[in-house]
């Protein structure tokens, strides 16, 4: 893929677990020629946990990128008046961040990237990282799926005998699911 000309916001929201993959995609990305703005939820930017150190992640993602990470409500806010994206990719997505954006709820610094992008009407991807994906979490899936310029990169039950409800998004799809959502419309299939 060839997006020289692109800046996509690469969101994180606090599914520790998926971190270190989670990066090593965004390190993909900035491959590929766009311009990557890390955005990190306020416990993603702050927390360290079993998966790895906060100011670990944070200097790897500076330095992979070369931008400053937005990590505040205020930090992200401009990013709709100031028209900043062309796409906007949540990775990974908690259930709490899909009730919120599926609410139109605001309050972390990834959700008002969201908001901010939306107002723009450019694309948002979304990939999934939940336990409660198939619990009370798929309605706010199912209420996104069908909002404008939201799309998914496909998902699947990670430990369906352990963990039954648990979805966890595709992040081999993510440059076919990018470039499907420049094109305004969602990588088939969505399950799998």
């Amino acid at each position: 893929m060839d997006w020289e000309n692109k800046t996509i916001g690469f969101a994180m929201c606090g599914s520790f677990c998926t971190f270190k993959k989670a990066v090593a995609v965004m390190e993909m990305l900035t491959q590929t020629g766009a311009n990557i703005i890390p955005i990190m939820s306020e416990m993603s930017y702050n927390t360290d946990t079993r998966f790895g150190n906060a100011e670990d992640f944070r200097h790897n993602i500076r330095n992979m990128t070369g931008n400053e990470i937005i990590s505040s409500i205020k930090e992200a806010e401009p990013i709709g008046p100031k028209n900043l994206l062309d796409l906007l990719v949540v990775l990974p997505c908690t259930g709490n961040s899909l009730a919120k954006i599926a609410n139109g709820i605001a309050d972390t610094s990834v959700t008002m990237a969201v908001k901010a992008h939306l107002r723009n009407q450019k694309p948002v991807l979304i990939a999934v990282s939940t336990n409660d994906g198939l619990g009370t979490a798929a309605k706010n899936i199912g209420t996104l799926l069908n909002c404008k310029n939201i799309y998914f990169l496909p998902f699947a039950q990670d430990d369906y005998i352990n963990k039954p409800n648990s979805l966890v998004a595709n992040f081999d799809k993510l440059n076919d699911s990018i470039e499907a959502a420049f094109e305004g419309r969602q990588l088939q299939p969505i399950l799998g």
